[in-house]
């Protein structure tokens, strides 16, 4: 009988033995290469919420080109005096770092401009989502009577004069001077101004040292407020929508309400959608002030502030939110290979 036992037991226990070898095995080979390049080296985890911007994205260059023109051309407005690099100036962030924008008359826009930059990587276009895609965006700013003011015939018009439009557009788009075409050429440039190699970024990427010790302790202090459940991601932000006032009546408590602080529920009409926005992106942050769909806080320490009282419930000492800002300083990335 003992041996009987025997001879079963120990066929079970090298079994066991086996696996359990195969799955620490396992676990060895899960863990990521230490590249060779760098110092200190970490590979970004599986439970990482935040990705680096790629640092390559193939587009056709002759598209970038006629759609940065584009991009820069006053002609695209009704009187010839705004372009869409007015309200989005790549020096600035993509923005024009002014509450509201100023469109053609000098007339004051209801929202704040958000980012071109890295807009490609967004789910939706504007701060209420109404547009699907880059293409599709391109005609609000350019038909909207307080920025462009314009209209398709008046816009084809004006290109279809100019020879150099008219060669150009014909090389790249069978069909030449169209309204797809403007919109597919501007959409296409908007898709190159992605900004990868922040700091942040190359720490994803295996640099440790790249981060100072308040950079790194702010995004541990990010991560456990709970700002992270809407800021992820490859843009740390830009794939969700989110009610600004979560825990609060903001803008009860700011006042004056408007049509634009209604946010999506003035695209969809569902009472859920009051006062809902598209999260915004927090790369390149420090450069996109002021903050938030009503250019209210002026500051990335007042921004903070009003995120962790209405959307957290919380409240934060001085210096949790001044290294949270020191960790946000850090995702400044690069366009064209210069820094911003």
């Amino acid at each position: 009988m003992k041996r009987a036992i025997k001879s079963f037991v120990i066929p079970i226990a090298l079994f066991c033995l086996v696996i359990l070898f195969s799955w620490q095995w396992a676990k060895v080979l899960e863990r990521p290469a230490v590249a060779s390049n760098l110092k200190l080296s970490i590979s970004i985890s599986d439970d990482e919420p935040i990705e680096p911007i790629p640092l390559t994205i193939a587009l056709d260059q002759g598209k970038v080109a006629l759609g940065n023109k584009l991009f820069h051309e006053p002609q695209l407005s009704h009187d010839n005096t705004i372009s869409c690099a007015t309200c989005h100036d790549l020096t600035k962030g993509g923005t024009d770092q002014r509450v509201f924008s100023i469109g053609i008359n000098n007339q004051e826009g209801p929202i704040n401009s958000p980012t071109v930059l890295n807009s490609g990587f967004n789910f939706r276009q504007f701060w209420d989502g109404r547009a699907r895609t880059l293409e599709e965006q391109v005609e609000g700013p350019t038909h909207a009577a307080k920025e462009m003011a314009s209209n398709w015939d008046e816009i084809l018009g004006k290109l279809k004069r100019s020879p150099k439009y008219v060669s150009t557009f014909k090389q790249l788009y069978t069909d030449g001077v169209t309204d797809n075409n403007i919109k597919d050429a501007i959409a296409t440039f908007e898709r190159s101004l992605y900004t990868p190699n922040s700091r942040f970024d190359k720490f994803l990427r295996g640099n440790t040292d790249v981060l100072t010790s308040d950079e790194k302790e702010g995004y541990r202090l990010f991560k456990d407020y709970g700002c992270i459940a809407c800021h992820q991601g490859v843009l740390l932000g830009g794939n969700m929508f989110q009610k600004f006032g979560v825990f609060g009546n903001y803008f009860q408590d700011r006042g004056n309400i408007t049509e634009a602080d209604m946010g999506r529920y003035n695209v969809t009409g569902q009472e859920e959608d009051r006062h809902s926005f598209k999260v915004p992106t927090l790369r390149n942050i420090e450069l996109t002030w002021p903050y938030f769909h009503d250019g209210s806080a002026k500051t990335l320490d007042e921004a903070v502030k009003v995120m962790i009282h209405y959307q957290l419930g919380r409240e934060a000492s001085q210096q949790d939110i001044d290294l949270i800002v020191h960790f946000l300083t850090s995702l400044t990335g690069e366009l064209e290979g210069s820094s911003l």
